[in-house]
């Protein structure tokens, strides 16, 4: 699998873009769209061919967007900001549904499950996952994330800088058994979601992990990018380090499997998308179409009903406000 650039915007937000994530179609609406939210406070749409906008911009935010995610029914989607909110809104009309509520530095990374049941929300500075209830909105679950067993101490750290169990990001595997969150200290947690229980953690990485993504295919096989600027492979269930791949040059901040699981997108400090070939562990192309740090990729889920052997178009975005969309060679 190899990828040609088809098109770049810049300008796309008045601050830098963190995030980015695929919007299914609907039943009112036939096509994909992309979101993408950034310091500027705003979460923006985008049509996926041409990234002409698609609705006004959306607002509701007090500080900057850090994580995105898309309900399966393409309808609503959900955004965390450095404000500490979850706003849950209607990706047609931006109209706020939910404001879910937590205490400074405990809204980071979150993703619905398969289902479009559940919410998991990384609970930074609290040590936890939350589980809330897309019927009601209400919080049924609250996943307290221990330090791995023999953790060193934190170091200090200077105000306002994380340090050690400070959750970072979170995946549902895709049969919605697993969920795995990433910490500040570069260990994984995975949880039995049935049971709500710790099973165990992964190790391997040494600074920050800031993005997870199961494979779409495999619920065992979980990726991980860290501020180590390594990229791993996991059995998430036999608890093994699969495959450890390097090639970037600064931390990788964001993870993505292609629908079809056989290629890995990554975005890194060193302001690069590397494409990874999952069977051989290893890049296998890079694009530099980005002039800063590239926060966020994302595959366009397959919904044309060829299969999951058809992978989707990628995303990325950058500090440097602009978006970059790739396909296929």
């Amino acid at each position: 699998m190899k990828l040609s650039g088809i098109k770049s915007a810049e300008s796309c937000h008045d601050d830098s873009i963190w995030a980015a994530a695929w919007v299914p179609p609907s039943t009112s609406r036939p096509t994909s769209l992309l979101l993408t939210g950034s310091l500027d406070e705003s979460v923006r749409l985008w049509h996926s061919d041409d990234l002409s906008s698609a609705a006004p911009p959306s607002r509701g935010h007090s500080l900057g967007v850090v994580s995105l995610a898309a309900h399966p029914s393409g309808s609503i989607a959900a955004a965390t900001s450095l404000d500490s909110l979850v706003r849950v809104f209607d990706v047609d009309t931006a109209a706020s549904i939910a404001l879910l509520e937590a205490a400074p530095s405990e809204a980071w990374g979150l993703q619905f499950n398969p289902k479009g049941t559940l919410l998991a929300v990384a609970g930074g500075g609290s040590a936890t996952v939350k589980i809330w209830d897309t019927a009601t909105w209400q919080l049924v679950d609250t996943l307290v994330v221990p330090r791995p067993e023999g953790a060193r101490p934190d170091r200090p750290a200077p105000s306002g800088i994380p340090t050690g169990n400070f959750i970072l990001a979170v995946a549902w595997s895709p049969d919605g058994r697993r969920l795995a969150c990433s910490s500040y200290d570069g260990s994984v947690a995975v949880f039995d979601t049935a049971r709500a229980k710790l099973l165990h953690h992964l190790s391997g990485h040494h600074m920050p992990v800031r993005s997870l993504v199961f494979s779409p295919v495999d619920p065992r096989v979980l990726f991980t990018g860290s501020d180590d600027s390594h990229v791993h492979m996991y059995d998430a269930d036999g608890r093994s380090l699969v495959a450890a791949m390097s090639g970037h040059a600064g931390g990788v901040s964001s993870v993505d499997a292609s629908p079809d699981g056989a290629a890995l997108a990554t975005g890194s400090a060193d302001r690069t998308v590397r494409l990874w070939d999952v069977g051989m562990r290893a890049a296998v192309q890079t694009m530099a179409n980005h002039s800063d740090h590239v926060w966020g990729v994302a595959f366009r889920p397959d919904t044309s009903g060829a299969g999951t052997r058809a992978a989707g178009r990628l995303a990325s975005v950058s500090d440097d406000r602009s978006i970059s969309l790739y396909d296929h060679s």
